[in-house]
């Protein structure tokens, strides 16, 4: 019996779709392949050619909405007498920033509006598979894009607050022996941030596929509310908790080490006012 193209070429992408549009079937775990690959929608004609992904335009997709909800939203502002819709917008930032600023404290609320654009683009990239685009967080080189942005402002508050040189002697606290481990979260800290948002995402993409193909009908599209809402603005507020905290980590370690000093110049202050009044007495 002659072999299907499907089964000739089962591990090809291109096969994959003539199967599709022949109306073969596919197994479970070929559709699952098919829709988390991320394909080149087109090239940018610059030297060998630069491969601009789905996700990618996605996200430019997501950029341009909102982007234009901000500039809708901003026009005729009033400082007296302000529309119903300016007070919605107004209480909309005041809320996300007051909750960031909750996160990192006092002192690192210049980062707050980093990590609130964090939180808005992670929560729409996530739920905007319900009107039909493919989630950028699908694609690992987003989530490791985002990681890796994350660290490096964490660093970057660490080197800011610290110093250069107490930001390396941080390494070696609280003890010299644990340098290497300290070195090590350089690596393993964004590794986390972005297996933990990618390996949830696909997680829930994968248990929604497996309900679809069991009972297609009904519980899909009540556990869709669940994976495609709740779920994903639950991981963005994940995300940006673990930035906040690691940031606020860097921030308090400073922050005790600025108490030490204040101590120690309350300290010569009063040995030196205590020895001005001995020579006077004298």
């Amino acid at each position: 019996m002659a072999k299907t193209p499907c089964q000739k070429a089962e591990n090809s992408i291109k096969y994959k779709k003539v199967c599709k549009e022949r109306g073969d079937s596919l197994d479970l775990a070929e559709k699952l392949v098919e829709e988390l690959e991320c394909e080149t929608v087109f090239t940018i004609p610059i030297g060998d050619g630069i491969g601009v992904s789905e996700s990618v335009v996605v996200t430019w997709i997501l950029m341009a909405a909102i982007l234009l909800f901000a500039f809708l939203m901003t026009r005729r502002l009033r400082v007296r007498n302000i529309s119903r819709r300016q007070a919605v917008i107004e209480t909309i930032v005041v809320k996300l920033t007051n909750l960031t600023q909750g996160m990192v404290g006092e002192r690192g609320k210049g980062v707050a509006p980093y990590l609130v654009t964090i939180l808005i683009y992670i929560t729409l990239a996530n739920i905007c598979g319900i009107f039909g685009f493919k989630s950028p967080t699908k694609d690992l080189n987003v989530t490791i894009a985002l990681a890796l942005m994350s660290i490096v402002l964490v660093q970057a508050a660490g080197i800011h607050y610290l110093g250069f040189k107490g930001w390396l002697k941080r390494f070696a606290q609280p003890i010299g022996v644990v340098t290497p481990f300290n070195i090590l979260d350089l690596v393993t800290r964004p590794l986390s941030l972005c297996m933990r948002l990618f390996g949830n995402v696909l997680g829930a993409f994968v248990i929604m596929k497996l309900l679809e193909a069991v009972v297609p009908v009904v519980l899909p599209a009540v556990f869709s509310i669940y994976f495609d809402l709740f779920d994903g603005i639950l991981q963005a507020y994940v995300f940006v908790f673990l930035t906040s905290l690691y940031i606020k980590e860097e921030i308090e370690e400073e922050e005790e080490e600025a108490g030490e000093k204040k101590k120690r110049r309350r300290r010569k202050v009063v040995a030196i006012s205590a020895a001005t009044d001995q020579q006077k007495s004298a």
